[in-house]
């Protein structure tokens, strides 16, 4: 169960906001009956990059053996 500040893995890219699969964000918000999430990506710095409304199948939960990889953003 995806809780409010638990860390999440985008499932799928979301070109508009300049986010790929694999990316981390932060849930901000837990919608009725867990149907979907509002999700926070920063940058290394903590500037927001996005703030997304994503239904349950676009995030997943991290996995205790996962380590994070940082990437440059395009410009």
């Amino acid at each position: 169960m995806i809780e409010e500040f638990d860390t999440i893995v985008l499932a799928h890219d979301l070109p508009e906001h300049g986010l790929t699969s694999g990316d981390v964000g932060v849930v901000v918000h837990v919608y009725a009956d867990d149907a979907a999430y509002e999700v926070e990506f920063v940058t290394g710095e903590g500037a927001t990059v996005a703030v997304v409304t994503l239904e349950k199948g676009s995030v997943r939960s991290m996995g205790q053996r996962e380590i994070l990889h940082v990437r440059d953003m395009a410009a």
